[in-house]
C-alpha cells in the first residue's frame, strides 16, 4: 500500500527542503517524525507537517495499518513559483529579491 501527501507553494527554498528530506529517506515514519521534531532546520517544520498528513492519509485508506511502521520511500522537492520583489539601493538603483517556494511530496509504503 502506498500513501502520499503534497504541500504546494511552501515558503522555503528547495535546497533547504532537500537538506531535510535526504535525512529521513528510508526511515520508518515514526522514527522520521521524532528526528524531524528535534532538527534545528526551519524546513523540518514543513516536512513534519507533510509527513503527518501522509500518515493520516494511510490510516484513511486502511484502518488496520500501523502508520508509524510505514517507510518513507520517496521524498520529492520540486521548485515552485518565485515571488520577485524590488529593494531600493543607492543612486536610484534597484536589486531584485527572489522569494522562492517549493512543492514537497512524501510517499510512504509498507515494508
Amino acid at each position: 500500500m502506498e500513501a502520499k501527501a503534497i504541500q504546494k507553494y511552501a515558503r522555503l527554498t528547495p535546497r533547504k527542503a532537500r537538506r531535510v528530506t535526504d535525512l529521513i529517506k528510508g526511515k520508518k515514519a515514526g522514527a522520521a517524525l521524532i528526528a524531524l521534531r528535534f532538527m534545528p532546520y526551519r524546513g523540518a517544520r514543513f516536512v513534519e507537517k507533510v509527513l503527518k498528513s501522509a500518515m493520516s492519509n494511510a490510516e484513511q485508506k486502511n484502518a488496520n495499518i500501523d502508520s508509524e511502521a510505514l517507510v518513507v520511500s520517496g521524498a520529492l522537492i520540486d521548485p515552485g513559483s518565485t515571488m520577485k520583489r524590488i529593494e531600493q539601493r543607492s543612486m536610484g538603483r534597484a536589486n531584485t529579491i527572489r522569494k522562492r517556494t517549493c512543492h514537497i511530496t512524501l510517499i510512504l509504503t509498507e515494508e
